[in-house]
């Protein structure tokens, strides 16, 4: 069993306790779950910070891709995020991954398996940015907004060697490595080209926005997609 860093515990157990706390608010009343935001993202676009601060301008949960991919290593820590949906939702959740399992000849692997569950979970909650580990290619069209953040080579290398303090060679080698692998994780898991603007609603040269453009530019587009809002009344 992978031993999960307590930061982590903790942050999945604190996330936990605030959706319980909303699902005994909402009873006898009804709710609206709001759509989630998926972000997809080449190195160096500044894809982590855009996800946190963009989650905080929406006042939406952030999910980051190493919290995500840490709890879906782990059965225990899996079972524990599914189990703070309500039995119907858990129905609603299982048929959902069941259809798209079949579907789309999914390989039912393990870790596929819990990160779906995982995801998934997350996406009947909403209200959330989830970053990376292909949350896109597993939540309903109609309650996910998908961006996918691109920015031409060069204009990464520089971030990257500005952020991380690192020589040019370096940042060529973090650029390289971490798309490859990124790109990789995409066709093992979901059979598919990560860079398919097919995949996403928005796609958006970072570098030419900053930080602060992009931003505003993905809570515009966010605001004008006409979502069938999930309305939930006291279960």
């Amino acid at each position: 069993m992978l031993k999960i860093p307590r930061s982590i515990d903790v942050l999945v157990e604190e996330q936990m306790n605030k959706w319980r706390s909303v699902t005994a608010d909402r009873k006898g009343e009804v709710k609206v779950y709001h759509p989630v935001i998926t972000i997809s993202r080449e190195p160096g676009t500044g894809g982590t910070v855009i996800a946190k601060r963009l989650a905080e301008a929406m006042g939406m949960d952030i999910m980051s891709n190493q919290i995500i991919h840490k709890v879906a290593e782990s059965v225990q820590m899996s079972e524990k995020v599914v189990s703070s949906l309500d039995e119907k939702d858990v129905k609603k959740r299982d048929n959902w991954l069941t259809s798209l399992f079949e579907s789309r000849h999914l390989w039912p692997d393990n870790y596929l398996r819990h990160l779906m569950k995982v995801i998934s979970t997350i996406g009947r909650h909403g209200n959330a940015v989830i970053l990376g580990r292909g949350a896109n290619y597993i939540l309903p069209l109609e309650e996910t907004f998908r961006v996918r953040l691109v920015a031409p080579k060069e204009a990464r290398i520089a971030k990257v060697m500005a952020s991380r303090g690192s020589s040019r060679k370096e940042a060529e080698e973090y650029i390289t490595q971490t798309g490859s692998n990124r790109d990789a994780f995409i066709r093992k898991y979901f059979h598919t080209n990560i860079a398919d603007p097919a995949h996403y609603d928005l796609v958006i040269d970072s570098s030419r926005l900053g930080i602060d453009g992009t931003i505003e530019t993905i809570k515009a587009a966010f605001n004008l997609m006409n979502f069938q809002r999930r309305i939930l009344k006291g279960q």
